[in-house]
């Protein structure tokens, strides 16, 4: 199976430069957990028919019935605004400074937002990465799915990241770009239904040499 600097090369090639999230924290932070069990394209959608930026600050006051409107083409809106406030209370605790977190250990930083309601393993990683620029890799389901497909015979999530770090520096930019490219590949050439023939990875792509047989191998 190809290693994970090949891959990120072979991804860059195809792909392009990747996008980053977004330079504002607690942007990433509210996008974060908007976007689950939701789309991209909405979450886009919801925030710029927000009156104004949402900050940490004015996140923690708006009460919970006005934050949920606001979010509620997202769905799950009481939820995920009871997330949204925790993550603002939170930040608001290192004075919505990035710099405040960065003596905190990984490990405890990721641990505390593990405590928060509506923060799970990879609200957590997003954050860390494209907020607070900690390497911390993200595993989500096109991740899953694409080294699935690869080849890869791995435990759990724990050993599909430990495939990344261990070849890859700590690097919190680079795990946000490997990221996004993973996104963009799943997303246009490496979908539920995918498409092989014009995939630049087929050469290397356990499923994709196969040529998807004895079934389409749609995958989540």
């Amino acid at each position: 199976m190809i290693g994970a600097d090949g891959l990120y090369r072979r991804l860059l090639d195809a792909h392009g430069a990747p996008r980053w999230w977004s330079d504002d924290p607690f942007t990433v932070m509210l996008q974060a957990v908007l976007v689950q069990r939701s789309t991209w394209r909405t979450v886009e959608t919801t925030c710029a028919a927000f009156p104004g930026r949402l900050t940490a600050e004015a996140a923690a006051c708006l009460s919970g019935e006005r934050l949920a409107q606001m979010i509620r083409p997202c769905g799950f809106a009481k939820a995920k605004a009871r997330a949204i406030h925790a993550l603002a209370a939170w930040f608001c605790r290192y004075g919505c400074d990035v710099r405040r977190t960065q003596d905190v250990p990984l490990e405890a930083l990721r641990a505390q937002l593990l405590s928060l309601f509506g923060v799970g393993e990879e609200t957590a990683d997003v954050i860390l990465v494209y907020a607070l620029y900690r390497p911390s890799f993200i595993i989500d389901a096109y991740t899953r799915r694409l080294l699935a497909r690869l080849g890869g015979d791995f435990s759990g999530d724990a050993a599909l990241r430990r495939y990344f770090t261990c070849a890859l520096p700590p690097d919190a930019r680079l795990f946000g770009r490997y990221h996004w490219l993973i996104l963009d590949h799943c997303t246009t050439l490496c979908r539920k239904t995918p498409a092989c023939a014009a995939c630049p990875l087929r050469d290397v792509c356990r499923d994709g040499s196969r040529g998807m047989t004895p079934c389409n191998r749609t995958l989540a």
